[in-house]
């Protein structure tokens, strides 16, 4: 993949974080049109991005992860399995079978981030599938406490709940729990054992890690000169800036803490392997 094509895939990460940093300081039909914004741009990164260094089975992990998330909500509305007894105010757009269409780019937007991260800490396929499915999964002990304070959606019977997190029932996450391991089953299955499309820079001899031969390292391991890294940076910007923005601006203090340590449990490995690796 050209290295020019590699970095237009930064445009909308860039575009997506300059609108969350724009989320806290807005209010209203504003933060609602922000929010739907910025799926949509996380998404289309997501997206182009698996399509860029995958192909086509990039592009079909982005189509199931957005399909299965979508009809697990469509029948979480109708029957409250897996998630609860819940449902959407009309304020995040169109809706089918009274889920919002945004909410199948939703479950896209970062189930190929958290695939990624998975095989970058690692190489076995069930390690993978169990990594990634906590990786997606724990993003919504940020997500759910702020959308519901949003008033995009509530439950009828919250309880019981975590802790300091009173809007959403435990069942919510293990609902989610359950639909990112489905998810994540099925993208490492699609992926294999394929590594991204090779950038120019990576054509070049491969710099392997310090202590590790580069006749040993497998041929789809991120290395430093990875398509991969925006997706990654994306993964860790999503965790250290949904712990700020629920604390600092949103006053969600305890769901700023079970997602810290909630999604910590992947963002932690992953921020302490890159900065060995550059180290």
């Amino acid at each position: 993949m050209p290295r020019r094509a590699s970095d237009a895939v930064g445009v909308p990460v860039l575009a997506a974080i300059g609108l969350q940093l724009a989320y806290p300081l807005t209010h209203g039909t504003a933060r609602d049109r922000i929010t739907m914004a910025t799926v949509v741009v996380v998404a289309a990164a997501s997206v182009g991005h698996a399509t860029l260094t995958r192909g086509r089975r990039g592009l079909a992990c982005c189509v199931v992860a957005g399909s299965v998330g979508f009809c697990a909500e469509v029948v979480g509305v109708h029957t409250g399995v897996p998630f609860g007894d819940y449902s959407y105010s009309g304020s995040l757009g169109w809706q089918v079978a009274g889920v919002p269409i945004i909410a199948g780019l939703a479950w896209t937007m970062l189930a190929w981030p958290a695939a990624l991260v998975a095989r970058r800490l690692a190489g076995s396929a069930p390690m993978r599938v169990l990594i990634g499915g906590w990786a997606l999964a724990s993003w919504d002990l940020f997500l759910d406490p702020q959308l519901v304070a949003a008033g995009h959606w509530r439950w009828a019977h919250p309880d019981p709940h975590l802790p300091g997190v009173p809007t959403v029932p435990l069942t919510n996450f293990a609902g989610w729990l359950l639909v990112s391991m489905a998810i994540s089953l099925a993208v490492q299955a699609i992926l294999g054992h394929t590594a991204p499309r090779p950038t120019a820079a990576a054509r070049s001899p491969r710099v392997a890690p310090r202590g590790v031969s580069a006749r040993r390292q497998p041929a789809n391991e991120w290395t430093p000169r990875a398509d991969d890294r925006w997706m990654v940076a994306f993964y860790l910007w999503t965790y250290v800036s949904s712990i700020v923005g629920l604390l600092a601006f949103l006053h969600l203090q305890a769901a700023a803490l079970w997602g810290a340590l909630g999604m910590g449990v992947v963002a932690g490995p992953l921020a302490n392997r890159l900065r060995a690796e550059i180290g």
